[in-house]
């Protein structure tokens, strides 16, 4: 497939007017709820489920599978849709943007999840971690994922 991304300032400006659409790779076993901790901004220094914009003419399910091997190095096969999530603090945090994430639940069938450039660390977590992204903690418990 060919690698359809914006440059810097195209995704500003275009992001800055109208809402990005983002898939959300939600991988629960009986270890707990799959976070990174970001690197960069945005949310950087926070825990957060691994996600990103799905590219023009991508399907969700392939930008579900992509966000997976690009930022977890794995390969996930899609159980089913959770749910949408808003990111208003994301407008804060880099001052532009209004992302709607489509979360997916999904399960790993290849590979053992890693950290990469953008979320140095994964880890699977019982408990939500207080430094996370405060709009996933809420989605999360909305759709009983988490306690």
């Amino acid at each position: 497939m060919k690698d359809n991304r914006l440059s810097l300032e195209e995704f500003k400006y275009i992001y800055s007017k109208v809402p990005r659409l983002c898939v959300e790779v939600v991988i629960k076993t009986d270890e707990g709820i799959l976070l990174t901790y970001r690197s960069i901004a945005p949310y950087k220094n926070l825990w957060h489920i691994p996600g990103g914009t799905v590219l023009y003419k991508e399907t969700m399910e392939d930008a579900v599978k992509r966000v997976a091997l690009e930022e977890l190095g794995v390969e996930v096969e899609v159980v089913n849709l959770i749910g949408v999530n808003e990111y208003p603090s994301e407008e804060k945090d880099r001052g532009y943007g209004w992302p709607v994430g489509v979360n997916y639940l999904c399960r790993i069938i290849k590979g053992v999840p890693r950290g990469s450039e953008q979320a140095s660390l994964v880890k699977f977590f019982k408990d939500l971690p207080p430094d996370m992204v405060e709009e996933q903690k809420v989605f999360l418990r909305k759709y009983n994922l988490v306690v």
